[in-house]
């Protein structure tokens, strides 16, 4: 008998983040989520975006068989930032099955409906601050690191609820050689124009890290305000995500511009620590798993360019592009192999054109569904 059964204890919610271990164990590019991450990211007493946010976990049986899992999202900071009604899912997976599939958006749109939300936008988990989109072309890989990975036959699982594209997000990557570095030879003549104006470009200081948090989420919430599905990030988000990024950043990769000490845009590269943590069976670091993810680390060969913004009045000034030189050369010298710029809204004009001008690849595409409820 299938049944769909809502996650109300911390049992439950161990199963919710385990099922899709089970559901990818034959597949070779599937990476786990960290247990401990999941499992703080899913506890409404522990991670700050349930203090403005409710979230309704739900998982679906075949019997006495865990075959799919999804959660109902109701975004308040969204809502109120866009002046919306909007409902979200996320953390969804599932067999190959239509029936299971729409009994988990019945149970989820069901909430929602109940909670005043007049469409449902997906996948999020739980928003577009995390990993978010569903892969729909670029299957022969692993996910880098906080991107998402799914089967194929999600799609189609999706487009018979009758959602539909709302955007499309492109990652890029890029290979050793073979990269226009242009940038790289402008960089000494694009810094000196910069200086001029007072704009300084310096790796973030660790020794002064809440602080340097606490401006870069300043800048983040300013530059990133007009993109399609932004969700501006409240400052115990931001701390609790750059807390758990400070692990593994490279002051390098992690770049501050400022205006006579005012921050105004930053960048953020980090190690593609996936390739470490796609050895780590069920996503536990204990027993073995963090001896595994210890070893793995220091053989990491590629990053993920996550962030790279400015706030709007200082933009076209070159800042952008010292941003790409300074993480460019960074990579040659760590002597990396690979890395990936993600993810890019596909109406992003301006960011697609300079990331093809220095040959990048689109080599993966994600996709934002919604429906109206």
């Amino acid at each position: 008998m299938k049944k769909i059964v809502p996650v109300t204890s911390k049992e439950q919610r161990k199963k919710f983040i385990d099922f899709p271990h089970d559901l990818y164990a034959d597949d070779p590019n599937y990476v786990p989520e960290l247990f401990m991450a999941q499992a703080d990211l899913l506890n409404p007493d522990k991670h700050p975006f349930h203090e403005h946010s409710q979230v309704q976990l739900y998982l679906a049986y075949d019997g006495d068989k865990i075959v799919g899992r999804i959660a109902a999202i109701l975004n308040g900071n969204n809502n109120k930032f866009n002046n919306s009604t909007d409902g979200f899912f996320g953390f969804f997976d599932v067999v190959n099955d239509n029936d299971i599939t729409s009994m988990l958006f019945a149970e989820a749109e069901k909430w929602l409906r109940a909670k005043g939300a007049t469409n449902i936008i997906g996948p999020v988990n739980p928003s577009t601050n995390e990993t978010c989109g569903l892969l729909i072309d670029g299957f022969n890989s692993p996910p880098v690191a906080m991107m998402t990975y799914n089967k194929p036959y999600y799609i189609q699982l999706l487009e018979k609820q009758g959602l539909a594209k709302k955007t499309d997000l492109i990652a890029y990557t890029f290979g050793d050689t073979g990269y226009n570095d242009r940038v790289v030879s402008l960089q000494q003549a694009l810094t000196e124009r910069l200086t001029r104006r007072n704009i300084t470009i310096r790796p973030i200081s660790m020794k002064n890290f809440k602080a340097e948090v606490l401006n870069l989420n300043a800048v983040y919430n300013a530059a990133w305000s007009k993109s399609l599905g932004f969700v501006p990030m409240t400052e115990k988000e931001f701390v609790y995500m750059a807390k758990d990024m400070k692990q593994v950043v490279d002051p390098e990769f992690c770049l501050v511009a400022e205006h006579e000490g005012k921050t105004i845009g930053f960048a953020l590269a980090v190690p593609d620590i996936n390739q470490a943590l796609i050895k780590v069976k069920r996503g536990r670091l204990f027993p073995f798993g963090i001896f595994r993810l210890l070893f793995g680390l220091p053989k990491v060969d590629g990053i993920r360019i996550i962030t790279l913004g400015v706030i709007e009045s200082y933009r076209k000034l070159g800042i952008e592009a010292c941003f790409y030189a300074s993480i460019i050369k960074r990579y040659r010298e760590k002597k990396f192999k690979n890395a990936e710029a993600s993810w890019i809204l596909e109406d992003n004009a301006m960011m697609n054109r300079a990331l093809i001008d220095i040959k990048g690849d689109p080599y993966k595409k994600y996709r934002i569904y919604e429906k109206a409820l």
